[in-house]
């Protein structure tokens, strides 16, 4: 009795891993995610790096497609902010519309006392 209760259970585990396993098109090995669950993925994906002012990327989910908007400092970070979207499992695009901070690439001034820019004599 106990083998056969076993061997039942047993059976539904491996029905229901089949099940999990296939999206709503029916087709093995991929997994059906929710834009909303990709959303929150990719922004703590974001969140999570260290090094990088990511936090404020702005992320979008439609239909598998990661859409990140907003301004970051530097082109290493927008490069950085689409890899971390890519490593996030159900991410089937990315699309990257990050800006560059203007005021991330303008160079400092050089201080002078005299505010026409002559040098002292």
């Amino acid at each position: 009795m106990k083998r056969a209760v076993n061997a039942v259970v047993v059976m539904v585990m491996a029905a229901v891993l089949a099940a999990g396993c296939q999206t709503f098109g029916g087709r093995s090995g991929e997994l059906a995610i929710d834009d909303n669950t990709l959303t929150g993925s990719v922004k703590s994906k974001l969140v999570s790096e260290r090094g990088s002012n990511l936090t404020l990327v702005d992320v979008a989910s439609k239909k598998g497609t990661v859409y990140l908007n907003g301004e970051v400092d530097t082109p290493t970070h927008k490069a950085r902010a689409e890899e971390l979207a890519w490593q996030v499992a159900g991410v089937k695009n990315v699309i990257n519309n990050l800006q560059i901070s203007e005021s991330a690439g303008s160079p400092a001034m050089p201080e002078t006392s005299d505010p026409f820019g002559a040098s002292p004599r």
